[in-house]
């Protein structure tokens, strides 16, 4: 496919709807370590929310879709997480607005509206043990790929590896910077649930081709 519809859109979202939810327990697990051990039960109820949300939509463009997921994920969770896992979603809106099927330049400049308004709204970049440590490179992976077919494994690859890395970092922000050093060996949750979310959108796209 070199272009996805609203249809494909919505069918993205539903699956990772369903690995964050399938991720659950780990990610509380991991942000118990460092936070306050709800996000895999936050994160994933917003995204079912999203799906809930996506399928009484009347015949939406892509962009309405994302714009649900933007707004059920700042609702669902709330608090900072919410900020900045709605705000991934809410800036990737306008590259897609008014386009009735999207192309892999399109979905890219999405990404990367998203990446940007993440670190600006969270100022975190790379090393600062957050999502942005597996948003980056994998953002950056599907870029430099032709084509969905080796942008979405491409980006789940370097989101894994982004979210592995987190591990070894001293946090700079969020509530577990207070930690300091403590914070080092345990993996990111912001992180590790992007990692998620690509993986879900290869797995999903290999069944599309």
């Amino acid at each position: 496919m070199s272009h996805i519809g609203s249809a494909e859109v919505a069918e993205l979202i539903a699956a990772v709807a369903r690995r964050v939810g399938e991720g659950r327990e780990r990610l509380n697990r991991l942000d118990a370590k460092l936070g306050d051990g709800d996000h895999g039960t936050s994160i994933s109820a917003a995204f079912a929310l999203a799906v809930e949300q996506i399928a009484v939509l009347d015949q939406p463009e892509p962009a309405e879709i994302w714009l649900a997921t933007a707004k059920a994920l700042m609702n669902g969770m709330g608090g900072a997480s919410g900020a900045l896992f709605g705000t991934l979603f809410l800036k990737g809106v306008a590259p897609a607005r008014g386009k009735g099927a999207l192309t892999k330049l399109d979905v890219e400049a999405m990404w990367r509206a998203g990446l940007d308004g993440v670190k600006a709204r969270g100022k975190a970049g790379v090393g600062d043990k957050t999502m942005v440590d597996a948003l980056q490179p994998a953002v950056d992976a599907f870029a430099a790929s032709d084509d969905f077919s080796g942008a979405w494994p491409a980006a789940a690859e370097a989101a894994r590896a982004g979210a592995e890395a987190s591990a070894a970092m001293i946090a700079r922000q969020g509530r577990a910077k207070f930690l300091g050093e403590r914070s080092i060996g345990h993996q990111d949750a912001g992180a590790t649930t992007i990692a998620l979310m690509f993986e879900a959108v290869q797995m999903w796209w290999e069944t599309r081709e």
